[in-house]
């Protein structure tokens, strides 16, 4: 009796670890996914896999433009053309209406109407500056369009008040005040709308004749054309509002 009283502590040691391990060994048992035999990473994989073609469902197809189809349809070189050519023009017109310095070339672009048509002031008269703030037009070659050449200049974006001596115009330029750098600037934001207008109808008409030529293409075709169009057409306003932006801040220092 006396050993089993030392036995049973013993025993019931060993009956308590074999009950126990059990549960920890079915603890370490990974959880399955259903109607798996993967672990819960690979379910996680599986997912976003389906997850991803999700996403791409339901996409176009990409399409391959052939060049050849598409000079058929519309010249893109042409379109671009036209848009940059609306650019060009935008810069001329800051140069020529928005300038706050005095030069020579300062009133070239100033029309003058007279009977025979309508002339640049420089073809008219000899343009000089005689200092920061006087120019001198000469007439001596068209004498008779001196009268029209003063209300041209009058009637010019640059507050100019001409004076007459005989076949010499006067011009004395008045000093650039802040409220005139201001309304420069007002003409510049103009001059840049007028331009994305005409942007807008070189655009417009492109997209006309693409739509024209629908029969024969594929929608997948036409429809890419004129995204490449309209891709341009923002191009073109962005640089027209690096343009405007540069003017303002050389109008307004």
């Amino acid at each position: 009796m006396n050993h089993l009283s030392l036995l049973r502590p013993l025993l019931c040691q060993s009956l308590v670890r074999q009950v126990r391990c059990p549960l920890k060994a079915a603890a370490k048992v990974p959880i399955l996914c259903p109607n798996t035999t993967h672990y819960p990473a690979a379910c996680t994989r599986l997912y976003a896999t389906k997850k991803a073609k999700a996403k791409t469902k339901g996409q176009s197809p990409k399409v391959n433009l052939n060049s050849t189809i598409v000079e058929d349809i519309i010249s893109l070189d042409k379109v671009k053309e036209d848009m940059t050519a609306v650019v060009s023009m935008l810069k001329d017109d800051f140069t020529r209406n928005l300038s706050i310095r005095t030069s020579p070339g300062a009133l070239d672009h100033i029309v003058v109407t007279i009977q025979d048509g309508k002339f640049p002031l420089n073809q008219l008269g000899q343009i000089s500056v005689k200092s920061s703030q006087f120019i001198m037009v000469n007439m001596s070659s068209f004498p008779e369009a001196t009268a029209a050449a003063i209300r041209a200049l009058k009637e010019s974006s640059m507050n100019l008040n001409p004076e007459v001596d005989g076949t010499i115009i006067k011009v004395p330029v008045p000093k650039v005040t802040r409220e005139h750098r201001e309304n420069l600037a007002k003409m510049a934001k103009q001059f840049s709308n007028k331009a994305k207008d005409s942007v807008r109808r070189v655009r417009s008409n492109a997209v006309t004749q693409v739509k024209k030529a629908k029969e024969g293409y594929s929608e997948d075709t036409i429809r890419l054309i004129e995204k490449q169009i309209q891709q341009m057409a923002d191009n073109i306003a962005v640089d027209i509002d690096k343009q405007l932006a540069a003017k303002t801040k050389e109008l307004l220092g």
